[in-house]
């Protein structure tokens, strides 16, 4: 609902944008084109994230999601960067802007975006996707550059300061490297396998090595396979005599109802308990014979 609402007005938007020679309102109209592509890879991502594994991918096509979302915060980038340029051309040499259609397509743009947002956050609750969640992001910054959008359109309809549009232009490329910037920095985490924002590895650590029986906890690994799908390994040592297997399933309860970590790897071995020196008898006809060599 939402990418057909959102490609809908954006072909609108583009035609409008050529009659009224606005920048402000092409700009807004690429930005929705992102917004567009960042729906339709979303529907097709989630698509791929519900293949079960097979093969060499083991953890199935959900990183799809996340090769979606980097896109997007690229494709988010350059446009914003095209932008930029054009506005600061505009600035030194302004052309004439209609602004009471600029103004009109604004306002309309303003509750086309309301209604995506109210679309995509009907399970803000829940947790979204990276793709899912830059899209929504996208739509409530294409939301705030129409408000500025229709700013300048009645500082152009009252004063006549044409500038005006590029200024809008401008606060909305601003917008766009803003999500660019975090779309980018969120998948490049993924990629890396850093451990998720909500997830502190040497907290998790800690609270795993003060349970009864942990002697200690080493090698300790929390990544994220995809949005929402945190995986941990880690190397537990268990007191001498103690049942490992137990306890190895009480860790996974405590990762999954403490932290989220539904996906674990515990390696569990036993405390190596120390041995008394070895001590060797030797007779005495061999202890006066080793005497007389030294």
């Amino acid at each position: 609902m939402a990418l057909a609402l959102i490609v809908a007005f954006m072909a609108a938007e583009v035609a409008a944008a050529v009659i009224a020679s606005s920048l402000a309102l092409l700009s807004d109209a690429a930005h929705m084109l992102t917004d567009a592509a960042a729906l339709a890879v979303a529907v097709v991502a989630s698509r791929l994230a519900s293949r079960p594994a097979a093969g060499a991918m083991t953890y199935g096509l959900g990183r799809a999601e996340i090769l979606s979302a980097q896109a997007n915060g690229v494709t988010l980038l350059v446009l914003a960067l095209l932008i930029v340029y054009e506005s600061i051309r505009r600035l030194v040499s302004p052309p004439a802007v209609e602004g009471s259609v600029v103004l009109a397509v604004a306002l309309v743009g303003v509750v086309v975006n309301l209604v995506a947002a109210r679309i995509l956050a009907a399970d803000h609750d829940e947790p979204r996707s990276l793709n899912v969640e830059g899209s929504y992001r996208h739509i409530l910054t294409d939301l705030f550059g129409f408000i500025a959008t229709a700013i300048a359109a009645v500082v152009i309809l009252t004063t006549g300061f044409r500038r005006a549009d590029a200024i809008a232009s401008l606060m909305v490329a601003a917008l766009m490297l803003h999500a660019a910037y975090g779309l980018i920095m969120a998948s490049a985490r993924v990629f890396m396998e850093a451990a998720p924002h909500d997830l502190d590895p040497q907290a998790i650590g800690r609270h795993l090595a003060a349970q009864p029986g942990v002697v200690q906890v080493h090698d300790l690994h929390v990544w994220e396979v995809t949005s929402g799908f945190p995986a941990l390994s880690a190397h537990v040592v268990a007191r001498a005599g103690d049942d490992c297997h137990e306890l190895r399933r009480r860790l996974q309860v405590i990762l999954g109802e403490d932290f989220g970590v539904e996906h674990t790897t515990l390696q569990v071995d036993h405390e190596v308990a120390a041995q008394p020196p070895l001590q060797i008898e030797i007779a005495p006809r061999e202890r006066a014979e080793l005497d007389s060599r030294t």
